[in-house]
This record gives structure tokens, sequence and C-alpha cells, in this order.
């Protein structure tokens, strides 16, 4: 059992030794990441990481124009093009920067048609409430609402859609994201305030 650890660190220390002892393009960066061992990739991968993340972030900054979704961008689509380099699904590596500029455009779309479906989902949720108040209660103005959502982030957007339409409790939201029940909560609340100051309720905020 000793040798065989031994021996896999041998294996991983070479690796990276042959890492640092040359300059590798990204194609070679990839093949590397396809052909390792599970485990021993580890310095290729956050080494291709680190290449293609500011151009991730450039494409994201561009079409989506938010820095926090932009950042969410480069970790969905790095992690992605990884797993998918790891399972060897990426045929042609020494046209990686092509590939994953694809990656950033289908993530992107798919983006931009969940904000589609969050403002249809919007419009039916804001008509829904405002056919439930009183007549003494103001009126709910449903294009000031769908604009203002609209210039919330992505993930205060998805969540306040998940709580308030879907009825989706914070641990359910948590798990669909990925993120912790507390951070959902915390977003959440930061994006309530965002909405509320948009609308100009900050004042009448509880």
């Amino acid at each position: 059992m000793l040798t065989l650890a031994y021996a896999s660190r041998v294996e991983s220390d070479a690796h990276d030794s042959v890492f640092c002892d040359t300059e590798p393009d990204d194609a070679d960066l990839a093949r590397r990441i396809a052909a390792a061992r599970p485990g021993l990739g580890a310095a290729a991968e956050a080494e291709l990481y680190r290449r293609l993340a500011p151009r991730v972030r450039l494409y994201g900054l561009k079409h989506l124009r938010e820095p926090q979704a932009a950042a969410d961008l480069v970790q969905q689509v790095l992690l992605m093009t990884i797993e998918r380099l790891r399972a060897g699904h990426v045929r042609e590596p020494e046209r990686l920067a092509s590939y994953v500029l694809g990656m950033c455009r289908m993530v992107v779309l798919d983006l931009q048609r969940t904000h589609a479906r969050h403002g249809r989902l919007l419009v039916t949720f804001a008509h829904e409430l405002r056919s439930e108040q009183s007549d003494g209660t103001p009126h709910l103005d449903d294009a000031c609402l769908l604009r203002c959502l609209g210039r919330l982030p992505e993930r205060e957007r998805s969540i306040l859609v998940m709580t308030f339409y879907d009825d989706r409790q914070a641990r359910d939201v948590a798990i669909d994201l990925g993120i912790s029940e507390g951070n959902v909560r915390v977003i959440r609340h930061r994006g309530l305030e965002r909405l509320r100051e948009c609308m100009g309720m900050s004042e009448a905020a509880p």
C-alpha cells in the first residue's frame, strides 16, 4: 500500500517537474489534462485556468455587462472545459481557444434565455399580485418592477424569482445553485433592497 502511494507521489512529482521545465502551449496543457491519471493533472489544470480565465472574463463583461456575472461565467465555462478534457471529449486540443469561445457563447445564450424566461414569469407574477391587492394598496407598476429586476445581478434575480414566484424555500434554492442556505438569505436580502431602492420604495421597506 505504501509502495503504491509512494509511486503515485513520485509520478505526480515527475509530472510537475516536467511541467515546470517546459513552457507548454494551451494545446499541450489540454493533452496533459486528458492523458493524466485521476488526481495527477492539477498543475496543468491550474495553469490552463490561469491562462483562459482573463479571456472568458472579458467575453462575459462584453456580453453580460456585469462583473459578478462575468466571474460566474469564468467558473462555469472553465469547469465544464476541464471536465470535458478529463473525459477525453475535446477532440481538437490545438483549437482549444475556439472550443472555449464556443462554450462561452453557449452559456451566455442559455443565461439570456433564462433572463427572458424570468421576465415572463415576473410579468405573470406581478399581474397575479396586483389582482390580489385591495383598493387601498398602492398600484404595482409592472413595467418598473420588470425593469428593476432586469438590472439586478443574475444570482440575485434568480433567487428572487425562485423564492417569490416558484415559492421555493432557501434550503431548496441553495441546493439548486450550489451555495449555502445562509448565502441564499444574504443574496435575497440584498436583491430585495436593490429592488426596493430602484422602485423608490426604500422608505416604505420594513
